[in-house]
């Protein structure tokens, strides 16, 4: 079982996921935890990759690194979401297996389900339709890594788990606006709207869209307790059980961070798949739920954003 002498490869250490990870191995305590950062160690390079398995040799992996960003980036670049997470993820995972790691934590992302999914979405729903146009690249690639993990599992008795996240934000989040996700730009629209002014501000889409959303604390506690006390290769949802409208939600976020002016929706612009709602039964049965409510975390990530504006 892992414990605190475990040496722990923690792969995508600076992105939000990886980073609140670290964050809260080492609020309990374990201390020796590996990392690399991209130009010390190109995951898309297998030799690279095989070597870092061969020299270190860890125990545990979470593999918390991707390519990944919102619909704007996916929708432009499906080749390079594709590739560069198909690569990453055989890579580590091959290379762990080859070198006896104990047990390998894979995350995926709830766009694997299919576009038009019955709600909220089981977990037997996964590969039962197409998959949304917009962030097919991305969703093929998880859905690649996740039976790539359970086919080990199978064939060689390798322990993997693999947990597919609702949409995420918090703490170290992306703010740019060419690659984020929508939570973390519509805090950056408000926020900037409020500090320079601005009396209207234009949103892409509808606004229907239905999301569900967790912060990324939460999942950092779930996924560590998993990798102690969960030994499956089907994957589990990992979500909050709620949604809301982008609608509703960027009203909220206008709420939260002071602006009171205009709102304007282009619908020329794509809104994505219509819902994603995941059943988080599975989850709940273990005894885990989320403990950050959404206007809660809004307003820490709120904070952090206008932190790191100043």
């Amino acid at each position: 079982m892992m414990d605190s002498k475990s040496k722990i490869y923690l792969a995508g250490h600076r992105g939000m996921v990886g980073s609140a990870i670290k964050r809260h191995l080492e609020k309990e305590n374990y201390n020796n935890i590996i990392t690399r950062t991209r130009s010390e160690l190109d995951l898309c390079n297998q030799e690279d990759v095989n070597r870092f398995f061969a020299t270190e040799k860890p125990d545990y992996v979470f593999l918390a690194a991707a390519k990944v960003g919102g619909i704007n980036a996916n929708t432009k670049f499906p080749a390079e979401f594709l590739y560069e997470n198909l690569m990453i993820q055989n890579n580590i995972i091959h290379s762990a297996y080859l070198n006896n790691v104990k047990k390998l934590c894979f995350l995926g992302s709830s766009c694997i389900y299919p576009r038009n999914c019955p709600q909220p979405m089981k977990e037997e729903y996964f590969l039962t339709g197409p998959f949304e146009p917009s962030n097919e690249g991305y969703a093929i690639a998880k859905s690649a890594g996740y039976k790539l993990c359970q086919y080990y599992t199978k064939e060689y008795g390798f322990n993997t788990i693999s947990l597919m996240p609702c949409n995420l934000y918090g703490t170290n989040d992306d703010f740019n606006l060419e690659t984020c996700h929508v939570l973390s730009a519509l805090i950056r629209r408000f926020c900037n709207a409020v500090k320079d002014g601005k009396k209207t501000v234009i949103l892409w889409g509808s606004g229907s869209a239905l999301r569900e959303f967790l912060h990324v604390d939460d999942l950092a506690e779930i996924c560590i307790h998993m990798m102690k006390n969960y030994d499956a290769p089907e994957f589990v949802n990992t979500g909050s059980g709620k949604e809301i409208s982008i609608m509703e939600l960027a009203y909220k976020i206008a709420k939260l961070s002071g602006y009171n002016g205009n709102i304007e929706w282009d619908t020329s612009k794509p809104d994505g798949m219509p819902r994603k709602l995941m059943d988080t039964s599975k989850l709940n049965s273990l005894g885990l739920t989320p403990k950050i409510s959404l206007d809660e975390g809004i307003l820490k990530t709120i904070k952090e954003y206008r932190k790191k504006m100043d």
